[in-house]
């Protein structure tokens, strides 16, 4: 046990007042001293001395104590330790800056410009690489089936599509309500209203249900596959697998990339159907459109070569979010709140690249007369 600390005002023949510090000065000790030091009238206002030589042990928090009660008072009867602590606690000013200056603003805007788009093209190089293992991994699947983990993949078959039954149908249910209420308000002016059928058609078998699937699916799925892996990540299970010879993108990114693949486009076209549902439902109650009528009459406006554009989207946008959301979960480390900030960034780079990818789409089928 050290001995508490504690201090005395002494006086000598010629006037002069030292303080007198004796016990154990550490962090564990000394917080009842340091509190009672403080106290107006504690320390003389005439203090001409420190006096350690009562001291036994003392830190660096007892050093900057005994110098913060000096004031520039000589120190006398310290050890070398003590003296040494001292002198170094002494070069740091008490009420300096704990980290240096910012930079003025127009530096930090245009570093951190310079730093986001440095980091994009890194990302962009170990997404690339990251879609080259797995075009390896999957050559490698079709040569040898046995090694395609079937049960893994019927798991994210689920998961991804079954499990989003409801929510994907709900949301394009309603969304179809919306095109088909806004559309017709609209065509209204013109006493155009019969052609709601035809922007509902289109609209949510070319564009809308494809895209808002892949966005459900993004923020479902793909923020769930950056948040496993990248749990798995910290728990170190994907080093425990590749230490007994297990590939990471064999057992965990194929199934989850092939089943999201593979339910897009189905998704997608049960989207379609939901918000065309939407926009009968609506358009009986608000146009007089025999639900029956509005259904019938979407055959005839709706080219068949829409369907094939909204089929065509799927599969990509679903490698697009798997992807992503494989990639950023591989890229934890450190602690769990990188999780978190990982799976932020899956899902909010699946969105933007499925968008992105969504306007040439609509450029390209354009071009070539699918427009």
């Amino acid at each position: 046990m050290h001995e508490p600390p504690d201090f005395a005002i002494e006086t000598d023949d010629a006037g002069r007042v030292t303080l007198v510090l004796r016990g154990a000065l550490l962090v564990s000790t000394i917080g009842r001293l340091d509190q009672a030091l403080r106290v107006a009238g504690a320390v003389p206002a005439d203090l001409a001395g420190v006096d350690l030589a009562e001291v036994r042990d003392i830190d660096t928090v007892g050093a900057w104590v005994v110098w913060r009660v000096a004031n520039g008072v000589a120190i006398n009867g310290a050890s070398a330790e003590a003296e040494r602590l001292i002198a170094a606690v002494s070069k740091s000013p008490e009420d300096g800056p704990i980290s240096p200056p910012r930079a003025p603003m127009f530096i930090r805007i245009f570093a951190r410009v310079g730093q986001t788009i440095s980091d994009g093209r890194a990302d962009t190089l170990n997404v690339l690489g990251s879609l080259g293992s797995l075009i390896l991994v999957w050559a490698a699947a079709l040569r040898h089936p046995s090694r395609l983990r079937g049960k893994a993949l019927i798991c994210q078959l689920e998961q991804v599509g079954i499990d989003a039954l409801a929510i994907v149908g709900l949301m394009s249910f309603l969304v179809g309500i919306v095109i088909a209420q806004q559309g017709a308000v609209q065509l209204q002016q013109f006493g155009a209203e019969i052609y709601t059928i035809n922007l509902t058609g289109r609209l949510a078998m070319r564009e809308l249900g494809v895209l808002m699937t892949a966005i459900m699916v993004a923020g479902r799925s793909g923020s769930a596959f950056a948040a496993q892996i990248g749990t798995m990540k910290l728990t170190e299970e994907i080093d425990a697998m590749r230490t007994i010879g297990v590939s990471p993108v064999e057992a965990l990114v194929l199934p989850r990339v092939l089943a999201t693949v593979a339910m897009m486009p189905l998704l997608g076209f049960y989207a379609s159907v939901l918000a065309i549902i939407g926009g009968a439902t609506i358009a009986q109650i608000m146009l007089d459109i025999p639900f029956l009528t509005f259904i019938s009459r979407i055959k005839e406006v709706v080219p068949l070569h829409d369907v094939w554009v909204g089929l065509v989207k799927g599969p990509v946008f679903g490698l697009i979010i798997a992807l992503t959301g494989c990639y950023q979960g591989m890229q934890v480390s450190g602690n769990s709140e990188e999780v978190g900030q990982r799976t932020t960034a899956a899902v909010v780079q699946a969105i933007f690249v499925v968008i992105v990818l969504d306007a040439f789409f609509a450029i390209f089928f354009t071009k070539i007369g699918w427009g």
